[in-house]
């Protein structure tokens, strides 16, 4: 302990004095001395070069570390794009090594913090858009493991136009997740009317669809999309090929009822059917309105009333032979019904025409016939008034003979209260015209005269007055016979036949009316002329 004592406190001069008295003491000589100082300056000047070149090694280690951290700084504050976030680096020359060092090491760890929190918000944002655009393109599966980040460029204005593309793409995965959820309702929908099975036909497209767990899970994929928009449309033309199918059974279904008259109570059982006759494709709505199995029930009801028809086929001909004739009598067309029935029955019976073509010919006869009836419908309206004025013109010579047949009486009444004979010829020979005329002028004639009027009844006057309108509607006669002759004999050039009425030519009717017509006027001037 004493000597490491002695040595703590030993000196290189101490040291030498002490080597100098041991070789004083052991008698060294000079030239041994000599070496031995020379060898001990030697090493002691190889110690002093080793330490220099231990600091000037340090120091540029120092020096390449603070070059590396400045180019760390400045590579770092180049990624992340913000000197603000940077302190003021010091100066070469004005610190030591070591101060820059210390002054530099907080703003370093501060952008290392800043880089690792920046790369951390890159790599997020960057995963959600990968995340998004394999679920666009349908393969959000196979996109796994971290990705590698860029960090050479980590700014805020990269962030920002991840960020700005991230919005994007979230936004088109919105509009698509709600075209897809769309598309799942209309699908619903459509198999709700066709009766089918709507989680199998969804889960077909893709199995997220039919996931009702969550809406987020579901596939939004331009593959998705496009296999639902083909379902949508092939589940839509099966919809119109349907409706369209069961339209026609409800058309066979209705004229089939009406043919057979069939019962109220036995077609409320298809209302099902008939209520979507005549309804658009967007319209039908109600769930199994087109369902497989109802249009088989159509199909086989209609198969029924088929066979039902063709045991009835005698009863339905005769009904359309019973509504042509109408037809026809209707507009005044005379044909042979007998005749008619027992050619239609006579084919029935031969079994050489089916019974929808017999019927399908009875109704183009029918068809025909009603448009033969449109086309004689204004000539024979104008005859129905014909007939009427000529009706009020034979009423009216009726009440004109017995007003005349009243003159006679009375005449007779006066040449018997003047004791004359009466001819039976005229009575205007014994009674002369003034005569007549006074006894007209009386009261007495003239009670006389309304007790023996038409009929003699109570109602004379109602008699007047329709004498009075006869007599204006029987002037217009010849100009109605002449717009109908006018009128029919442009039908007949237009059709290239008679038009007929009951059988006989209009145009002979009213050439025979216009002969007995002017007849009668010829026979009116005569009497005029001899009265």
């Amino acid at each position: 302990d004493a000597e490491n004592s002695l040595l703590g406190e030993t000196t290189c001069g101490s040291l030498l004095q002490k080597l100098q008295e041991i070789w004083d003491e052991v008698g060294e000589s000079d030239e041994e001395r000599d070496k031995m100082l020379l060898q001990i300056e030697q090493e002691c000047l190889d110690v002093y070069k080793r330490k220099v070149e231990q600091a000037a090694n340090s120091r540029a280690q120092l020096l390449q570390v603070l070059s590396d951290a400045k180019l760390e700084l400045s590579t770092l504050v180049s990624a992340l794009g913000d000197k603000s976030s940077v302190g003021i680096q010091p100066e070469k020359g004005s610190e030591t090594i070591k101060e820059q060092l210390a002054a530099i090491a907080p703003a370093l760890e501060q952008l290392w913090k800043q880089k690792e929190e920046r790369v951390k918000e890159f790599s997020d944002v960057r995963s959600q858009i990968q995340k998004i655009c394999g679920e666009i393109a349908g393969n959000a599966s196979e996109q796994t493991g971290a990705l590698a980040v860029d960090e050479s460029d980590l700014s805020l204005k990269k962030l920002d136009e991840y960020q700005v593309k991230l919005k994007e793409l979230q936004k088109e995965k919105s509009d698509r997740l709600s075209k897809v959820l769309e598309y799942v309702s209309t699908v619903h929908d459509l198999c709700a009317v066709l009766g089918m099975d709507f989680f199998s036909t969804i889960t077909e497209v893709h199995p997220s669809l039919g996931d009702s767990t969550g809406v987020q899970s579901k596939s939004i994929s331009n593959d998705t999309l496009s296999r639902l928009a083909k379902t949508v449309s092939t589940l839509n033309e099966d919809k119109k090929q349907r409706l369209h199918k069961l339209q026609e059974l409800a058309t066979q279904l209705i004229d089939l009822w009406n043919l057979m008259d069939t019962p109220e109570e036995e077609r409320r059982l298809f209302n099902h059917v008939t209520c979507n006759s005549s309804a658009l494709v967007d319209k039908v709505t109600i769930p199994g309105a087109l369902a497989l199995d109802l249009i088989e029930q159509a199909e086989v009801e209609v198969d029924r009333l088929d066979k039902l028809k063709s045991s009835r086929m005698k009863e339905i001909a005769l009904k359309r032979q019973v509504e042509l004739e109408k037809i026809f009598a209707s507009v005044h067309i005379e044909i042979d019904p007998e005749a008619a029935r027992e050619k239609i029955m006579a084919l029935i019976d031969s079994g050489n025409v089916e019974p929808t073509e017999l019927l399908a010919d009875m109704d183009n006869q029918i068809m025909k016939a009603k448009e033969e009836a449109l086309s004689r419908k204004e000539i024979l309206d104008r005859v129905e008034k014909w007939m009427s004025a000529c009706e009020e013109e034979s009423w009216l010579e009726d009440y004109n003979r017995v007003f005349t047949i009243s003159l006679i009486s009375l005449c007779f009444s006066l040449t018997s209260c003047c004791h004359r004979s009466f001819p039976c010829r005229c009575v205007c020979r014994f009674v002369s015209l003034s005569e007549i005329k006074c006894f007209a002028s009386t009261d007495t004639f003239l009670l006389k005269q309304d007790e023996n009027r038409y009929n003699a009844s109570r109602g004379a006057h109602l008699n007047l007055k329709r004498a009075e309108k006869a007599r204006i509607l029987v002037n217009k006669i010849p100009g109605m016979v002449d717009t109908l002759v006018a009128k029919t004999r442009a039908w007949e050039e237009d059709r290239g036949i008679s038009f007929m009425y009951d059988g006989v030519p209009l145009l002979a009717m009213l050439d025979e009316y216009a002969m007995l017509r002017q007849e009668r006027e010829e026979e009116k001037r005569r009497l005029r002329v001899w009265f």
